[in-house]
C-alpha cells in the first residue's frame, strides 16, 4: 500500500487530498504544517503531496531530495525563483508541479494549446476566471496554466504577451497579446472560461470546479503515477498521457 504524506495537511485541500488518498486504496503517511519538520515525513513516506504555501517549498522540496522521495506539488503563486528551486530538485527525484490537479482541467489545457495553435495569432484570447472570496492570488494558477497553453499553441512566452488588471483608459488591445481577468466572491471553487474571439465569431471553452474533491482524486491519482518515477520534472499532462 502506496504511503503519501501531505505539507498543508491541516488545510482544506489537505484534508480533501487524506480523504481522497483512503478512497484510493493508499495510506496516509501523515502530515506537516506551519512549524512542523518536512524531514521527518519524507522519511516515512513513498511520495509526497505539496498544497501548502510557497514559502515553504523550499524546505519541503529539500527534505524530498534529501530522503529520496517524489513529490506532486499542487501550491499556487509560485514566482520563477520558487520554478527554479523545482527544476534544481528535479535533477535528484521525480518532481510534479502544477497549477491544477483536476483532470478535466488537464485536458481542457491539451485543448487551448490546440485551438491556440490551430486558430493563429488574428483570433484575440481572454481568461476569465472566478474563485472563493478567501482566495489571496491573482490571476489563479489555473488561469496561468491555461495562459501557458495558449502561448505554448502560439509558440511565444507568456510573460511577454500577458495583459490583466486593465483599468482606465488602456488604449486598445494589443494584437497577440492573452488578457487575463479575476473575479472573487462567495464559496466558488473555481470557474474558468477560455474565449478565442475572431471577427464574427467566439469559441469558449470552460471548465468549473463544483468541490475541491476533484482537485484532491486528480493530486491522488498524480502521486501514485508517480511514486515510481525517475528524477525529472512532470505535469499532469504526462499521468493522462496527453
Amino acid at each position: 500500500m502506496t504511503q503519501i504524506g501531505i505539507y498543508g495537511s491541516a488545510g482544506r485541500m489537505g484534508q480533501a487530498i487524506a480523504r481522497a488518498i483512503e478512497e484510493a486504496g493508499a495510506s496516509v503517511a501523515g502530515g506537516v504544517d506551519a512549524g512542523g519538520d518536512p524531514s521527518a515525513l519524507a522519511k516515512t513516506a513513498d511520495v509526497l503531496v505539496d498544497f501548502s504555501v510557497p514559502s515553504a517549498l523550499v524546505g519541503n522540496l529539500g527534505a524530498a531530495v534529501a530522503a529520496g522521495k517524489p513529490i506532486v506539488i499542487g501550491a499556487t503563486g509560485l514566482g520563477p525563483d520558487d520554478h527554479q528551486t523545482i527544476d534544481d530538485a528535479a535533477r535528484h527525484v521525480a518532481v510534479l508541479q502544477t497549477g491544477n490537479t483536476s483532470l478535466g482541467v488537464t485536458l481542457l489545457a491539451a485543448l487551448v494549446r490546440q485551438a491556440a495553435e490551430r486558430l493563429g495569432a488574428d483570433w484575440d484570447i481572454e481568461l476569465v476566471e472566478m474563485h472563493h472570496r478567501h482566495k489571496v492570488d491573482a490571476p489563479s494558477g489555473t488561469a496561468l496554466l491555461l495562459g501557458q497553453a495558449a502561448a505554448a499553441g502560439r509558440g511565444v512566452d507568456l510573460a511577454s504577451v500577458s495583459d490583466s488588471g486593465r483599468d482606465g483608459i488602456t488604449g486598445k488591445r494589443e494584437p497577440g497579446h492573452i488578457g487575463f481577468a479575476a473575479l472573487r466572491g462567495g464559496s466558488v471553487a473555481g470557474d474558468h472560461m477560455v474565449i478565442f474571439a475572431g471577427e464574427g465569431e467566439r469559441i469558449e471553452l470552460g471548465h468549473r470546479a463544483e468541490s475541491r474533491e476533484i482537485f484532491a482524486r486528480g493530486a491522488v491519482k498524480a502521486a501514485l503515477w508517480l511514486a515510481d518515477k525517475p528524477a525529472g520534472r512532470y505535469r499532469m499532462e504526462d499521468v493522462l498521457g496527453l
